[in-house]
């Protein structure tokens, strides 16, 4: 009859065991009662169950990552590029994941993948490798976001993030040049613009030197006739003043320089009237 009573309380203890349940933080789970989803999204903590009827599946809400083999492409002018690239995905919907792909991660992947490089191959389709180089893969990837999000909609998933890591071109090096013959092209074109600027500013300051130069030189010849018609008027005073306190030496004078500057020369030959004005001192001093 003891038996009983231990029995009671392993069973008891038993069922107690299969009841209760435990969902971490870091984890979302679904209950399932002979198959058939009964419960779904269900939060962390303690949860009780009815043991041997339901079962619980749980399944990992942290973001979940997987990076992809490099998937080649044609850019919109058919040139051959490799794009490496990793998905960052969450489950968000626990009862259609476990539907969609019976609650597998590399199910859930495999599914994943074939729509990612379906909506990136058509985005590369669409631009130029310019554009993939320059910095048009930001607008890519934003734009891969939320096509992929319609996509994989059924799998209760959310794609959070799509990054491309690398872009190689083939190895057999024709792209690789194109791309270093456009780069140069573009270097010669804004050294082109710098240099013809460059000139442009040249050309402004040499002809704003020269007008400077130009007005200098007006300033000082426009000073320099002042100062020789002041001169030339004080000379003139002072002519006017020593001719008029003595007219008679002042006039000897004035003809001694112009002897002085006529009989200069060594072969000079004149021929004037010996009463002429201009002999007139010679004259008397004969």
């Amino acid at each position: 009859m003891r038996t009983i009573p231990v029995v009671i309380g392993a069973l008891a203890l038993l069922i107690g065991a299969n009841s209760a349940y435990v969902v971490y933080q870091s984890q979302t789970a679904i209950l399932l009662q002979f198959g058939r989803i009964v419960r779904s999204d269900i939060e962390p903590g303690l949860h009780f169950r009815i043991p041997f009827m339901q079962q619980v599946k749980r399944f990992d809400k942290r973001l979940l990552s997987f990076d992809s083999q490099p998937e080649r492409s044609l850019t919109s002018e058919k040139k051959d590029v490799t794009i490496d690239f990793f998905v960052k995905w969450r489950i968000v919907d626990a009862a259609r994941y476990y539907v969609a792909v019976a609650g597998d991660e590399v199910q859930a992947r495999d599914r994943i993948a074939p729509k990612v490089k379906e909506g990136l191959r058509r985005a590369i389709n669409a631009r130029t490798l310019q554009e993939l180089v320059a910095g048009g893969r930001v607008d890519l990837t934003k734009d891969l976001v939320v096509e992929s999000n319609k996509a994989t909609q059924d799998l209760g998933i959310q794609i959070v993030d799509l990054r491309i890591k690398r872009i190689d071109l083939p190895e057999d090096g024709t792209v690789i040049n194109s791309v270093y013959e456009r780069m140069k092209a573009e270097r010669k074109k804004v050294a082109s613009q710098l240099r013809a600027e460059g000139e442009e500013a040249a050309r402004t300051i040499r002809a704003d030197a020269q007008r400077q130069v130009q007005v200098v030189k007006a300033e000082a010849y426009r000073d320099a006739e002042t100062t020789r018609g002041e001169g030339d008027a004080n000379a003139s005073q002072i002519y006017a003043a020593a001719y008029g306190r003595n007219p008679e030496f002042y006039s000897f004078y004035r003809s001694l320089e112009a002897y002085r500057d006529v009989f200069a020369q060594d072969n000079g030959l004149f021929v004037l009237d010996p009463k002429s004005e201009f002999l007139h001192y010679l004259q008397e001093s004969k």
